[in-house]
């Protein structure tokens, strides 16, 4: 067993954690869309206009901060105006992207709105730069955000909606390297600025323009959208065109062809993937070191709108719809994912799993009326507390919890901690797939009362829920944790993931 120590300022404060590092990602794709949050309103199963409610009292445990939405690819093939008016009317498209299906818009703008107040959270809508225009898109902010009279606010209140809502995020493109029109950097860039010009703040709805950015590790697009806000190395406040660039990036083992079985993995696979997930730190770095020479002051939000695992869709399946289990795998490869965002939290403003329900490393699958809780829901639930919080660094002792992973070399623990309303939340993964780890909580600067923990592991790596199993993975009571002189001291079983929360009384 290996032996890990973890040494936590309680008195020295970082910066914030945005709640938005939690958001979600919802895209007209295979069953996200229809038969996950969309069911009609003709359907047995309880709805409220439509929308299901088993995955809104779902979601709503999590406090989901954001839902992105219609896309991914879909955005950059979606026109707004065919998915408003009475649905019986509105044109049917091909979603050429994702299964070559029909796509009737009988979920769109009116339908997409109700389901975030229903959430309680705030929309990320995604325009269409790929095939749409800039009046489009512009006409798109009016129609949702204006008040008064004006030709979109009259076409929004004959569509049964008087007063505008608040939509503060907006996407310019998606993926405009690729499905969103495989363009140049320089190109998008000026897109990007033109799009922005026209995306107008009406009334006291003030825009967060995130402009579609890298894939990866391709700092170079980093770098081309920078220069359109600001010169190289000049501290002047950067032109305010967009308020965030994003950042695509999924955690992947095989080739693009044969990416692998979501539950048909070995140790040494899952090794693989967890190496992958850590690559994230080194392109967040990179792409904030990037940003840092144009936007010292961090006036600029960087925007990680789409991450999560990515498998071969389960057998019997339409390759098109992405459907893949869940197992503990994933959800270590979110709780690793968290603690990096938190360490990033001074740059980072906005994270988006892909994708909510039943499409890759989903919070929710839902087979007709049955709905299963995935192991990654439950990391979500359990991190929830880090929402706003105040991040805490964590310095780690790890000589021994390592191992080399190919070419990489593999912190087979992670941790993260903030504190908020006078208590700590402490968050550690054991990556280890067969140890546990004995791991020292050394917290500094403070005392800590009596401590709560949660666990989600299982017996084998690869258990996931379903409907017939839904409860094989969740989390329980943790009662490993005990007080030393130092702070705390707990064993962490393999492949596992922890929580730990405690009242603090700073040192004065």
């Amino acid at each position: 067993m290996s032996t890990v120590t973890a040494i936590v300022d309680l008195d020295i404060e970082g910066p914030t954690i945005s709640r938005h590092l939690y958001g979600h990602f919802a895209e007209h794709l295979g069953r996200c869309i229809y038969g996950g949050f969309w069911v009609g309103e003709d359907s047995t199963i309880p709805n409220e206009g439509g929308i299901r409610l088993d995955v809104v009292q779902a979601l709503r445990a999590l406090n989901i901060p954001n839902l992105r939405w219609p896309g991914g690819c879909f955005a950059d093939e979606y026109h707004w105006k065919d998915g408003i008016g009475p649905r019986d009317r509105r044109p049917r498209m091909v979603n050429t992207h994702w299964g070559d299906v029909e796509e009737n818009n009988h979920f769109g703008t009116h339908e997409f709105m109700a389901l975030c107040e229903l959430l309680g959270t705030e929309p990320y809508i995604s325009g269409n730069v790929g095939s749409g225009t800039v009046q489009e898109m512009s006409e798109w902010v009016e129609y949702l955000t204006r008040d008064g009279d004006s030709p979109m606010a009259r076409l929004r209140r004959a569509n049964g909606r008087d007063q505008p809502w608040h939509v503060k995020f907006w996407g310019i493109g998606n993926e405009t390297w690729g499905c969103g029109g495989n363009m140049r950097a320089e190109y998008s860039a000026d897109l990007a600025r033109q799009y922005a010009t026209y995306c107008r703040d009406h009334g006291d709805n003030k825009l967060y323009r995130i402009a579609s950015g890298a894939a990866g590790d391709d700092y170079k697009w980093t770098r081309t959208l920078m220069e359109q806000i600001n010169c190289f190395g000049c501290v002047a406040t950067p032109r305010t065109f967009f308020q965030a660039i994003s950042v695509h990036h999924y955690t992947m083992t095989g080739t693009w062809e044969s990416k692998g079985s979501a539950t048909g993995f070995d140790t040494e696979g899952y090794y693989r993937t967890m190496a992958s997930a850590q690559q994230i730190d080194r392109i967040l770095t990179g792409h904030s070191t990037v940003m840092d020479i144009y936007d010292p002051g961090r006036k600029v939000g960087l925007v990680l709108d789409e991450w999560g695992t990515w498998w071969d869709v389960e057998p019997g399946t339409n390759p098109g719809f992405l459907f893949q289990q869940n197992t503990m795998r994933d959800a270590l490869v979110a709780s690793t994912h968290f603690d990096i965002f938190h360490k990033h939290a001074a740059r980072l403003y906005m994270a988006n799993i892909a994708q909510t329900v039943n499409v890759l490393q989903a919070m929710i699958l839902t087979d007709g009326d049955a709905l299963v809780l995935t192991p990654t829901y439950h990391v979500f639930e359990m991190n929830k507390g880090h929402q706003d919080a105040t991040s805490l660094a964590v310095h780690l002792r790890t000589e021994d919890a390592r191992r080399r992973v190919g070419d990489a070399e593999l912190d087979t623990l992670s941790a993260s901690a903030s504190i908020k309303d006078g208590a700590v939340l402490i968050s550690v993964s054991n990556l280890d797939a067969e140890e546990p780890v004995e791991v020292t909580l050394d917290l500094r600067g403070g005392a800590v009362g009596e401590p709560t923990a949660r666990l989600l592991t299982a017996d084998r790596l690869q258990v996931h829920n379903s409907p017939d199993s839904p409860e094989a993975v969740v989390p329980r009571p943790f009662d490993g944790v005990k007080p030393t002189g130092q702070g705390l001291v707990l064993t962490l079983p393999p492949h596992s993931f922890v929580t730990v929360q405690a009242p603090v009384a700073r040192a004065h």
